[in-house]
């Protein structure tokens, strides 16, 4: 119908991401206030406000079922936040520069973060510890994804190639080169 539901208003700077969660019922929102909100779709409403980054959010990504969320912020960091309650479960501390990019892998077993530092890593979603450090990039990690079987992570870098590394093994076993500049997304 092109008709709009609602108009969500509550962040003070521009919203940067945006994700609905797996039912459809929740939108989710990243800002440049360093804050991200939860909004309830159907009553337009705004139901958990997300605050504890120290910088501008740009990364965001449910997991498979919806009852978590991770949060990437340029200030080197991502927060693992309980969906229902809206607290603060795990920060994600390594990275040595801006998130770029958070997801899920599909059975919510692992997180994987891009950054402005060059790297990915491999993160332990339920207890947030770091598993590995996925190196390689001469320039910025700009966009990470796990395959849907969780077996295979994906690297789009600006120095202009995409990697693949085996989840289990943390080797790169594809160097994807031929881009003449820098890959932003990846898929």
């Amino acid at each position: 119908t092109g008709k709009c539901y609602h108009t969500f208003r509550g962040h003070s700077a521009e919203i940067v991401c945006l994700s609905f969660n797996p039912q459809s019922t929740l939108l989710a929102t990243g800002s440049m206030d360093t804050t991200a909100k939860l909004w309830d779709l159907e009553k337009g409403e705004v139901v958990a406000t997300l605050s504890g980054h120290s910088a501008e959010i740009i990364a965001l990504s449910f997991n498979t079922t919806g009852d978590r969320i991770i949060t990437g912020s340029f200030d080197h960091t991502v927060a693992v936040w309980d969906v229902g309650t809206g607290r603060l479960l795990h920060t994600l501390i390594g990275h040595r520069g801006e998130i770029s990019s958070a997801q899920f892998n599909w059975d919510c077993s692992l997180i994987v973060t891009g950054s402005m530092d060059k790297t990915c890593m491999l993160w332990n979603a339920v207890t947030g510890t770091h598993i590995a450090t996925l190196a390689g990039h001469r320039k910025e990690v700009l966009d990470v994804c796990f395959d849907y079987a969780g077996q295979r992570i994906a690297t789009a870098s600006a120095d202009g190639s995409a990697r693949v590394y085996n989840a289990e093994t943390k080797q790169c076993i594809a160097k994807l080169e031929g881009h003449e500049d820098e890959i932003s997304k990846v898929s």
